[in-house]
């Protein structure tokens, strides 16, 4: 498996090359063909442009999605649009799913309404309800017009659920059966629906009222005797969400007990839907993202072409909260400046313990944002970490002061200042 990924991850690196090497050249030539004045200089410039376009659509029909995506997010503003344009439009509400927030919002802003409504019409409903907030308003009233009714009333649904909850990512589309019917009954419903669930390997089970009562394993339901009733062999107590629940401890609760798929009720008990492991771990993926993001004091994703007005304004409240701080540190530092120009040395060793403090700031600043990410931290125990992490801080200051002073008196052979290292 890990050398298959690696091979698809190397073929993509290749396309991406290839993509960037046939764009150069298409510039380079069409540039030269703009220089030069012959007769139907219209003609030759459509045939260079078709011949070299015509290369990046046939790489692109072959890739999927998310790689497309990823070719799309690694070129500049202008030749991203230049192959948008070459992407497949049944594709196209696809891969603005598997794009960067911040570049979808380029590749929207260069779409026209109908092109919109077109790429949102080949996606599942909810699917659609995840595109829409990122849609131009103007737009969504006449994609929801285009919509069947069934899916305009699931899009409307999941679009009143609460962002990040797991009514806003479960899929609508549940293949469900009764509890008291048997399973051969089961395998003629499949027969007739023409698939199986996709990529779960469980079947949702209800009663008449269409209240959740378990779930049917197709291993159960292909091994067992086709008499059996459903309610004999299910599982009777899978792992069940709530729509309004946040959608981050669902994500946290499938990694902890390795689930694929999973049942979501209303405050009813009715089956409304099923949340599955992809779009779970791509919610876990953009909260690492945005942490990430936040490390580096940036306060939203950004696009890596962005225009440098947009990139320069992203970072100003980091770097003015920096200054601020830096500032009030400097006016400390100011208040002994008698004291550092009377032992010089002092300069050369204050940048250490700044750095060392800040070290061991950091880490536990990790370990508290870890422990709140995953529910470890609440009232009952923050009294026990805050002991534990000061006696932590007086063990290593005191181990690793007592090292930098050995370090200081050896360097400049002064007792006082080795002690106050």
């Amino acid at each position: 498996m890990a050398h298959k990924l690696g091979k698809q991850r190397d073929n993509l690196q290749q396309t991406l090359a290839h993509i960037t090497e046939v764009l150069q050249r298409y510039e380079l030539i069409d540039k030269m063909v703009h220089q030069q004045h012959q007769p139907r200089q219209e003609l030759v410039e459509s045939l260079v442009a078709r011949q070299g376009l015509n290369q990046i659509k046939r790489q692109l029909d072959k890739l999927h999605p998310a790689d497309i995506a990823y070719v799309l997010e690694a070129l500049p503003l202008q030749r991203r649009l230049l192959v948008w344009d070459q992407v497949d439009e049944q594709q196209h509400g696809a891969v603005l799913l598997e794009t960067s927030d911040a570049v979808r919002e380029t590749l929207i802003a260069d779409m026209e309404s109908s092109e919109l409504v077109d790429a949102a019409g080949h996606l599942d409903s909810d699917e659609i309800a995840d595109l829409v907030p990122d849609l131009p308003k103007e737009v969504v009233p006449d994609l929801m017009m285009a919509l069947p009714q069934d899916e305009r009333q699931r899009v409307q649904s999941a679009l009143n659920f609460p962002e990040d909850s797991v009514g806003a990512l479960m899929e609508f589309d549940v293949p469900a059966v009764r509890d008291d019917v048997t399973l051969d009954v089961v395998l003629r419903f499949l027969r007739l629906r023409g698939k199986l669930p996709d990529n779960s390997g469980r079947i949702m089970v209800v009663d008449r009222k269409g209240d959740l009562k378990g779930a049917l394993a197709l291993e159960d339901l292909l091994t067992c005797d086709g008499d059996t009733p459903v309610q004999e062999v299910m599982d009777t107590e899978p792992v069940v969400f709530h729509s309004n629940e946040p959608a981050i401890e669902a994500a946290q609760a499938f990694e902890r007990y390795g689930l694929i798929v999973a049942p979501v009720i209303n405050v009813h008990n009715r089956l409304v839907g099923v949340v599955k492991v992809d779009m779970l771990m791509d919610l876990l993926e953009d909260h690492r993202q945005k942490h990430l993001l936040a490390q580096a004091g940036l306060t939203e994703e950004e696009d890596l072409f962005a225009p440098f007005w947009e990139s320069g304004r992203n970072r100003w409240p980091w770097l003015a909260l920096n200054l601020l701080i830096a500032f009030i540190a400097s006016r400390v530092i100011g208040q002994f400046e008698e004291t550092i120009a009377q032992v010089v040395a002092l300069a050369a060793l204050l940048p250490i313990t700044a750095n060392v403090g800040g070290n061991a700031g950091n880490q536990v600043v990790a370990l508290v944002i870890r422990g709140l990410a995953l529910k470890q931290l609440d009232p009952s125990n923050l009294k026990h970490l805050m002991t534990k992490e000061l006696a932590i801080g007086l063990m290593n200051g005191t181990i690793w002061g007592i090292v930098m002073g050995l370090a200081t008196l050896m360097l400049y052979g002064n007792l006082n200042l080795a002690l106050v290292m």
